[in-house]
């Protein structure tokens, strides 16, 4: 079992598009494989608008501690409020103190200074992570409440459960629509990974976080591709980023056109391959998907069209 993270130095780079893209044509495509699909991107997880998928299971994720105080405890003394630098605990008018549970950290720093052990540190429930049926199959997605960190935890969890399936179920693929970015879900996306596939746009800032994304799985010496979307908008961009890429031996398996078709697709909820596969931009996102393939040393026709139905 092979896994391929799809990931990005910045958001709206096709990240998203592209996988959708990939899924539709591992089920339904010239080179059917059977694969598991999971959305890393649990600040934004868009995946799930394209795929439409019905879900089967839920679950609760619980993260940090916010700290609660007990006013039949509390003496008013107003030592955590001193001594929080978040200044998460205020007084209110009639004396009593109130901790805002958005501006606390949970350092429990007012735990340990309370004289009348009234303030105590509870859990919090910050999301949930889903497993859903897909026209293509399993899809591992989740989604945050509002106002609740990423710390790469539920990114691990959404991509473990996803491999667990893949194995339980002899599937040779999970595809990852990883985060933007570089930082901590970034890392938990990539861990395990086989193949990272890194999609970047001809401009300065799609460049230049390109390279940040680039030698971060350099880093973590995880085998690394480019992908170059609406590369023909700015052919000088395009230029930099393969001369960069040579440079450093890495290979571009593809240059994906400005193409109107993917706005469409994208507004009425299709993949596009599925909505125009003769687009110029579902004929470019299919000789990426084969070029992966070939990386991944996958065969294709892994996936029998029983199976499919």
């Amino acid at each position: 079992m092979k896994q391929l993270v799809i990931l990005s130095g910045k958001g709206g780079t096709g990240k998203t598009s592209l996988a959708a893209g990939f899924a539709h044509l591992a089920r339904e495509g010239d080179f059917p494989v059977k694969e598991i699909l999971a959305d890393a991107d649990v600040d934004a997880a868009n995946l799930e608008l394209v795929l439409r998928p019905q879900r089967q299971e839920t679950h609760d994720f619980s993260g940090g501690s916010v700290a609660v105080i007990d006013r039949l405890s509390c003496n008013l003394c107003g030592i955590c409020a001193g001594i929080c630098r978040f200044e998460a605990i205020t007084e209110l008018e009639g004396g009593d103190y109130e901790v805002d549970p958005i501006a606390c950290d949970g350092c429990a720093a007012c735990v340990y200074q309370c004289p009348e052990n009234a303030i105590h540190m509870e859990v919090q429930l910050v999301g949930q992570w889903f497993r859903s049926e897909s026209r293509y199959g399993p899809l591992f997605h989740a989604e945050l409440r509002p106002a609740q960190e990423n710390s790469g935890k539920l990114v691990t969890i959404v991509k473990q459960n996803a491999r667990l399936w893949a194995l339980d179920n002899d599937c040779p693929l999970v595809i990852v629509d990883g985060p933007p970015g570089i930082g901590c879900p970034v890392i938990s996306a990539s861990a395990g990974a086989d193949l990272a596939l890194v999609v970047t746009e001809p401009t300065v800032a799609g460049t230049h976080d390109m390279e940040r994304i680039i030698q971060t799985t350099t880093h973590f010496r995880l085998p690394t591709l480019v992908c170059i979307n609406k590369a023909d908008i700015y052919p000088d961009g395009c230029t930099r980023i393969e001369t960069y890429c040579q440079e450093h031996a890495i290979e571009v398996v593809g240059k994906i056109p400005f193409d109107e078709v993917v706005t469409k697709a994208m507004i009425l909820g299709e993949p596009v391959p599925s909505y125009q596969p003769d687009s110029p931009a579902s004929k470019a996102m299919e000789e990426v998907w084969q070029n992966v393939l070939k990386h991944l040393d996958i065969q294709p026709n892994q996936i029998t069209t029983e199976e499919i139905l």
